[in-house]
């Protein structure tokens, strides 16, 4: 028998759907209308300018970022035609496919990434106490810690 939401349930609930749709839409208006790209496009080139060699396993970028590998795919075709990301064989195994940050997409994330910042403190963070960010931090990183066992068919 299910068990449904009471009342202090559903409204975290509701309150995080809610929350992470109105910000991703207003981040994603922002990025669009100033530069052309989208919230899921920035975070592809926000990955790999964080890793050595602004390089990652085709395969690790979309479970990184939560896509399948037809989903990263296509992100990563615009990318490509933009000039912002490349795609190239790794050196270590020639089956395995490596995206690659472009030095035009290192400039291009440079030049977006202000209007990012501030549309996140204007969204999100600046609506909330440091106690208040201390405190979601820490419930996000417990939700985060039960993705393992899920992913491995274990119940968190």
């Amino acid at each position: 028998m299910t068990e449904w939401l009471d009342e202090v349930e559903m409204a975290a609930w509701r309150g995080f759907v809610d929350v992470s749709a109105g910000v991703s839409g207003a981040l994603e208006a922002e990025l669009l209308e100033s530069h052309g790209i989208t919230t899921g496009d920035y975070g592809v080139l926000a990955r790999l300018s964080e890793v050595d060699d602004a390089r990652m396993r085709m395969c690790d970028l979309a479970a990184a970022m939560h896509l399948s590998p037809s989903g990263l795919t296509r992100r990563v075709d615009g990318l490509v035609r933009r000039g912002l990301v490349r795609r190239e064989p790794s050196s270590d195994d020639r089956r395995v496919m490596l995206a690659v940050l472009t030095s035009d997409g290192r400039s291009f994330l440079e030049a977006v990434a202000p209007l990012h910042v501030d549309g996140v403190r204007r969204h999100f963070l600046s609506r909330l106490s440091r106690s208040q960010l201390r405190e979601l931090a820490s419930a996000f990183r417990d939700i985060q810690a039960g993705f393992g066992s899920v992913a491995r068919g274990r119940p968190a």
